[in-house]
């Protein structure tokens, strides 16, 4: 079996046009009369349970009320008192196996309230009008360090910044927001909505952010202990889990983050290679971005391939359809073993079944999508847990370094690993800080 007969990785595979409808808004936003009718269906319950559900705890009866009003800066105030990134959220939350999982509508109809698109329709509104919706307290004259700008960076420096601290942000990056600007499929975010939101975000004041910086290479945890009153942690799982396979240093395999990052940052969609047969492996929200936008960029054959079953994978129900109906074949009990080489390039992926038996699937594109690891070589050894994969963290995400808070994907918070809990444990640190802050200033009088 050649290459040739695989096929080849490449550009251009489809016409501008039909890319520009590939990626559209995979979730248009509902019109005025569409959102009455959905907020109409809501029972506003007491102690609701889609309110629990959700890891930032928004008032969603209170705010699908106000937008049945005709109160939308209501609406956007209650949701993003609660979450400051609630516009994203909205696109890209498993809503499925969260509030509206859990709302009581699924038990009478079959069919929630549709809480996602009520609540990107308040949050776009408000962002549309540019309403800053909050005002910073008076300043306190207290710095902190905010290492990240992802989820959990943003939500802590914008609390921090409403309660009069000065908060610099630091990031290796050079736009700020993350997974939200680099690692989320370009169809699930449109128009460049990431950026308006961490606009939005930073308009309350005393945010200074300086991209480009990475803590370990510019600048060290220790200095930035001696230089600011607090530091908060948000940065992320920054390494790749490998495969630990024969082959996987062949051209063609690559890593699905950063797939997605190069479709997320490309000026031409069309200039973004992508190969004929592709395959992924894993089975989370990043396997399923992948494979999802391998098929919207003109690759013939995508597979999926998970070592478990259904019922493991990190990529809810939702997600699998969503990804089925575009052309993605999923298969399970397959533990990969090996990449077939012809000429220093990736043909194929050789399988072991859950029998045993072995097959292969053919591939002139592998993207790797089984994990991310914490890059601990900027970090002190004694942040960490046992295992050393995350910061070690209690409740309100305090470090074993006393002025040190950490958040998001780095840390052990016991939450899921999802945006929304990312921005909640922002918010959860920023709240500890903020008491921690007082408390010294007291205690310094």
């Amino acid at each position: 079996m050649t290459l040739k007969q695989i096929g080849d990785i490449a550009s251009h595979r489809l016409s501008q046009e039909r890319l520009a409808c590939e990626f559209s808004d995979v979730a248009p936003l509902l019109d005025a009369t569409a959102a009455a009718a959905a907020s109409s269906r809501c029972h506003y319950c007491y102690d609701a349970p889609c309110v629990q559900a959700c890891p930032t705890q928004i008032d969603i009866p209170g705010f699908i009320r106000k937008i049945g009003n005709g109160n939308l800066k209501g609406a956007a105030t209650d949701i993003l008192s609660a979450n400051p990134l609630g516009g994203i959220c909205a696109r890209v939350c498993p809503t499925e196996i969260l509030c509206e999982g859990a709302c009581v509508r699924n038990h009478q109809d079959d069919k929630a309230v549709a809480i996602g698109a009520l609540q990107r329709h308040a949050t776009d509104w408000a962002m549309a009008r540019g309403e800053s919706l909050f005002k910073r307290a008076a300043d306190t004259g207290r710095r902190v360090a905010v290492v990240g700008a992802g989820p959990a960076g943003l939500a802590c420096a914008h609390r921090l910044a409403m309660a009069g601290h000065q908060v610099s942000i630091l990031d290796a990056s050079p736009k700020s927001g993350g997974l939200n600007e680099y690692g989320i499929a370009a169809y699930k975010v449109v128009e460049d909505f990431a950026q308006r939101e961490v606009a939005w975000l930073y308009s309350i004041g005393g945010i200074d952010v300086k991209n480009d910086v990475m803590l370990g290479r510019d600048v060290t945890l220790s200095a930035l202990r001696m230089q600011y009153d607090a530091v908060f942690l948000a940065i992320g799982l920054g390494g790749v889990r490998a495969l630990e396979l024969e082959g996987e240093t062949l051209r063609g395999v690559v890593n699905a983050v950063d797939f997605i990052e190069q479709v997320r940052t490309a000026d031409d969609l069309a200039s973004v290679p992508v190969g004929r047969r592709v395959v992924v492996i894993g089975g989370g929200n990043t396997a399923i971005d992948a494979a999802v936008q391998s098929r919207k960029l003109g690759a013939s054959s995508v597979t999926m391939a998970y070592r478990r079953g259904v019922e493991t994978m990190g990529a809810t129900w939702a997600e699998r359809e969503f990804a089925q109906t575009q052309g993605v074949t999923i298969v399970t009990h397959a533990k990969p073993v090996r990449l077939v080489d012809a000429a220093g390039h990736v043909t194929g992926v050789e399988f072991e079944s859950a029998e045993g038996g072995r097959f292969v699937i053919e591939a002139d594109m592998v993207l790797k999508a089984i994990g991310q690891v914490l890059d601990a070589n900027p970090l002190a050894a004694g942040l960490l847990t046992l295992d050393g994969s995350r910061i070690a963290v209690d409740s309100c995400g305090r470090t074993s370094l006393d002025n040190v808070w950490a958040g998001g994907d780095c840390a052990a918070s016991g939450g899921l690993d999802l945006t929304v809990q990312a921005v909640q444990d922002g918010k959860i640190a920023a709240e500890s800080i903020d008491t921690f802050l007082a408390a010294s200033a007291i205690k310094a009088a």
